[in-house]
């Protein structure tokens, strides 16, 4: 497998597009608080010059965020948004030579998505979920798995 290293540029502004209370934005600061680092919104680049955007990072580069901060009613659509940001995190963190953490941050709302097999995926793959409550980041709780007896 060949790896891709992507480059850690500087923002064009400290917050890119997340404007001044915006969720985003506040998920951002609480995860922060969590943590113990500052995160914010920072382009990379790849190679050829083409660019992605991790939508949280802290300045020693070793975190990578990606947000689901959806409101309102929930849409089966949110799946899929949550298992594209699970996919990213993972390419981020093997492209990123300096990334140890991947972290999925969510609404309450999203928690819906990450239903069956998709949070237990998540664990499995080194992805870290945390629970956005309107005010603070909380780890997910996954139910404790069934002891199965493989034969």
């Amino acid at each position: 497998m060949r790896r891709v290293h992507l480059t850690v540029l500087d923002a064009p502004t400290e917050w890119s597009r997340f404007a001044e209370g915006s969720v985003e934005r506040r998920m951002l600061l609480a995860l922060g608080d969590l943590l113990g680092t500052p995160l914010r919104p920072k382009p990379l680049m790849l190679p050829d010059g083409s660019r992605v955007e991790v939508e949280g990072i802290d300045p020693a580069c070793r975190v990578l965020v990606q947000l689901v901060g959806n409101q309102g009613a929930y849409k089966p659509a949110y799946r899929n948004k949550v298992m594209a940001d699970m996919f990213k995190l993972l390419w981020l963190r093997e492209s990123v030579p300096t990334a140890e953490r991947a972290v999925l941050l969510v609404s309450e709302l999203i928690v819906q998505a990450l239903g069956g097999w998709v949070a237990r995926a998540a664990a499995d793959l080194g992805i870290e979920i945390h629970v956005y409550d309107g005010s603070a980041a909380v780890p997910l709780r996954l139910p404790s798995r069934p002891d199965v007896k493989r034969p």
